[in-house]
């Protein structure tokens, strides 16, 4: 679901690539909002808190929102700065990099994050973190599946559901129709998993508090090791059936 790029991607690379990124997404996303009240898979409540702040001349506290959204933004840009530059060279593994940086950052923050509570300064640096490792997840799976799908940011989605689902009415043909379904599905999807993972993150977050962000960095091994078990099926699969 990683490697497929172009016409050798399929409808079904999508979903599965969807499901367990916005599952991530949500369990980071009630993570950061439960540990450091901070919303950490979007930048659009930040903007907003930025400007405020800027008005009332609070320049602190504005400066710190302008962390968040640069960290996000650093994020993004790492990752696919990272995926160029490795798929001129080793193009299935491109993706490999920025998920390991993901996975170090949710280990370390799960791991530290604690501790570090007890700092204001610390607080911000693991807001900081966690919006950094989303700004990576958001600009992995856009670069990957070409912009069909994003996992860490609703508002867009729930507007192109709207849409879409107000085209069943119009919408006679039966490719376009197929095309349609398929389009709300991937997005009903992305929107239950994200819910599944704020809603069972949540809960495990009473019981292990950051520690829950262990999950999250496991389901992104799971999600690499079936990835790469899978290849190796469909090619020991070839060399077998052309032996």
């Amino acid at each position: 679901m990683f490697r497929h790029r172009g016409e050798r991607r399929t409808f079904l690379h999508n979903p599965r690539l969807a499901s367990i990124l916005s599952l991530i997404a949500g369990i980071v996303n009630i993570t950061g909002l439960l540990a450091v009240s901070t919303l950490t898979t979007n930048v659009t409540g930040h903007f907003a808190y930025f400007t405020d702040n800027l008005l009332q001349h609070n320049y602190a506290v504005a400066v710190e929102f302008l962390f968040f959204i640069l960290s996000f933004l650093a994020g993004a840009f790492l990752s696919n700065f990272l995926i160029e530059i490795f798929s001129r060279k080793m193009s299935a593994m491109a993706h490999l990099f920025p998920m390991m940086i993901e996975i170090l950052i949710l280990t370390l923050v799960g791991t530290f994050g604690e501790r570090s509570l007890l700092s204001d300064v610390h607080g911000e640096l693991i807001d900081c973190s966690l919006l950094f490792a989303m700004g990576l997840q958001n600009s992995l799976v856009t670069k990957v599946s070409h912009s069909v799908v994003r996992t860490t940011h609703l508002t867009g989605l729930f507007t192109d559901l709207g849409i879409e689902l107000s085209q069943i009415f119009f919408y006679r043909k039966a490719t376009e129709l197929k095309k349609l379904s398929r389009s709300i599905y991937l997005k009903l999807a992305i929107i239950g998993f994200f819910f599944f993972g704020c809603l069972g993150g949540g809960y495990i977050f009473k019981m292990i508090e950051l520690k829950t962000l262990f999950i999250a960095s496991g389901l992104l091994v799971v999600a690499l090791l079936y990835d790469n078990v899978r290849i190796r099926f469909h090619m020991l699969r070839r060399k077998i059936q052309s032996m």
